[in-house]
Formats: C-alpha cells, sequence, structure tokens
C-alpha cells in the first residue's frame, strides 16, 4: 500500500498499538490517535495527533472522524469487559457516526479465543478458553457481539476483524498471512505489522478469520 491515508487509531498505546502506530508513521499516513493517557504516546512526530479520551468518556465522534479515511480498533479491558461488552456498546455507536463522515473502513482486532459469526471454534481451542483462558471469557464474548454486530448490521461498511493469536513481545518470528482455520500465536510486532496490511486489502473485507505462520 502506497497511498497516504489518514487513519483514527482506538488503542494506540497498547501492546500491539504502539507497534502499529509506528509502522503506520513510517509507512507515510497520518494518525490521530485517542489515549486515555496521552504521556505513554512516546513517539513524536509531525503526522501524529493525540487526542485525550477514552471509551467511556462522552466523545465526539464526529470530530475524532473527520477527515479520516479509516478506523483501527485494538482495545481490550479485561477487567471491565467481565462486567459489561465495553467494545460493542461503543462500536454501535461508532458505525453510525462513520456513516455520517463518511469513513468507510474498519478493522477490529479480537482475540484467536473469540468465535467467528456463525462458526464454532475448534476442540484446542475450547479447551483453552474454558480452561487456562477463563479469566478472559468476558473479553471474548464482547468481541463475539462486535462481530455478530458487524455483520448483521454493518455490511454496508468495508470492515475486517482480525482475530490475533498474541503472545508476546519478542522479535518478529516472520509474516502473518490469513487464514480460516489456524491461528498462530504471533508477536506483537507481527500482529501489528499484519494489521496495517489487512487494513485495507480489498480481498479480507466482511471476513473475520485468524493469521498464521506460513511454513518455511
Amino acid at each position: 500500500m502506497t497511498n497516504r491515508r489518514s487513519l483514527l487509531v482506538f488503542g494506540g498505546t497498547g501492546q500491539t498499538g504502539q507497534h502499529f502506530t509506528r509502522l503506520a508513521l513510517d509507512a507515510g499516513h497520518r494518525l490521530r490517535v485517542l489515549a486515555r493517557t496521552p504521556a505513554k504516546v512516546t513517539i513524536q512526530h509531525d503526522d501524529l495527533e493525540v487526542v485525550q479520551g477514552a471509551l467511556d468518556d462522552d466523545l465526539d465522534l464526529d470530530a475524532l472522524l473527520d477527515g479520516v479515511d479509516a478506523v483501527v480498533m485494538m482495545l481490550g479491558d479485561v477487567a471491565a469487559q467481565r462486567e459489561r461488552q465495553v467494545n460493542t456498546a461503543f462500536v454501535r455507536e461508532l458505525v453510525p457516526a462513520m456513516r455520517r463522515s463518511g469513513t468507510r473502513r474498519l478493522l477490529y482486532q479480537a482475540g484467536g479465543l473469540s468465535a467467528a459469526p456463525g462458526k464454532r471454534l475448534a476442540l484446542p481451542l475450547r479447551l483453552v478458553r474454558s480452561t487456562i483462558a477463563r479469566g478472559y471469557v468476558g473479553q471474548h464474548e464482547d468481541n463475539e457481539a462486535v462481530m455478530r454486530y458487524l455483520d448483521q448490521q454493518a455490511r454496508d461498511l468495508d470492515w475486517v476483524v482480525h482475530r490475533a493469536g498474541i503472545g508476546s513481545d519478542g522479535p518478529s518470528k516472520g509474516e502473518l498471512h490469513r487464514s480460516a482455520s489456524v491461528i498462530s500465536i504471533g508477536t506483537f510486532v507481527d500482529c501489528a505489522t499484519y494489521n496495517l496490511r489487512l487494513l485495507f486489502d480489498d480481498a479480507a473485507v466482511h471476513t473475520c478469520d485468524g493469521s498464521r505462520y506460513r511454513r518455511r
């Protein structure tokens, strides 16, 4: 992708988001990043605008989306999502605002243990979700509600969901590719690199796939 775009990023201070912010700026894009704590955005760049705020604030979404070509969401709050579906409530406000602004492209990063609409997780993933990752069930259910909403009520927008299997902040292990069946445990930087590539991949529109490393 060589075209310069203006991106609105939610989750730009997270573990994947920090890499995404750097990579997008290096690629020549303009970024508007919403941050609860702006000081966590350590990058300084002429094409980076940091706006203080959080999902539970009374955000002016029309102002945030002004001049924006695409939206990226890489958000998760395990404690809050145990109590309520934070991301779903926000996406239900974001989508109408995107329609008003004419912003058509959205990338939403979910977890690899969140099932795509109308599909069931593979048995090994179901076992992990019900045992090792049982403390994150609220987060997975929130992600699943977001995907159902996009699939059922927002197909007029060009959205794509990355069901990421994020593991660590180690060095790159290779290049991730879209996969409907197998999900690799990727590093934060590899997931961020893939998110940036996936964002404007027309072939991925309206998909909720995972990502995997190809065998050498």
